[in-house]
């Protein structure tokens, strides 16, 4: 299974983007647009729809990675710059033993036990160095031995009135133990919250 990524300067001057942006929900179905229509209530997933978004200098990016080749036609005239390849490449140089740079942004959270009491059963988010040992957790049963990593807290993703993430993203270096599984992990995400922007794992292999 190969993959695309589309990456998405979005223009800032214009008022669907700005409406995009700031609610989860729109910014999902925009994403959605980029594959066909008819894919039933799983869609989402059947065609691997994974998406970051990132601050940049002078504005935003959106990366967004699918395993079902997108259109990007498909958004409206003028809704930002855009840039498609695959990723083919990549996933093939990532051998047992290759150190990579990673990123992801994701949702760090377990859910209670019985001993919680009354919260048996809730997600929790896990922040700080418990955000942290979750991820190289994590990384380690994705196929990826975490060497460094570097943390940073987002703003929290409010969905659907009651749906709320806790969102970090982890930057680092990393070496690939199980390329099998880092190839699944790259491919389908990792983590809850992938509806809403979490969970895209990018990998790039580091210069010998």
């Amino acid at each position: 299974m190969t993959a695309w990524l589309v990456r998405i300067l979005p223009d800032l001057r214009r008022r669907d983007v700005i409406n995009d942006l700031a609610d989860p929900d729109r910014l999902h179905k925009r994403m959605m647009m980029l594959i066909p229509d008819d894919m039933g209530d799983r869609a989402r997933a059947q065609a691997g729809v994974l998406f970051r978004l990132e601050d940049i200098r002078n504005g935003v990016q959106l990366l967004v990675q699918t395993t079902m080749k997108p259109d990007p036609s498909r958004l409206p005239d003028g809704y930002g710059e855009i840039a498609l390849r695959e990723l083919d490449g990549l996933l093939g140089r990532l051998k047992a033993g290759t150190p990579v740079h990673y990123r992801i942004a994701a949702n760090p959270s377990k859910r209670l036990g019985k001993n919680a009491g009354p919260q048996a059963g809730k997600i929790q988010a896990l922040r700080g160095p418990a955000a942290d040992q979750w991820w190289v957790s994590r990384a380690a049963a994705h196929g990826l031995a975490v060497s460094t990593v570097v943390s940073q807290s987002q703003q929290d993703i409010r969905a659907k009135g009651s749906v709320r993430h806790a969102v970090v993203r982890f930057d680092g270096s990393a070496v690939v133990t199980d390329p099998d599984v880092v190839h699944a992990a790259v491919l389908h995400g990792i983590g809850r919250g992938k509806t809403y922007g979490c969970g895209l794992l990018s990998l790039a292999p580091m210069q010998g």
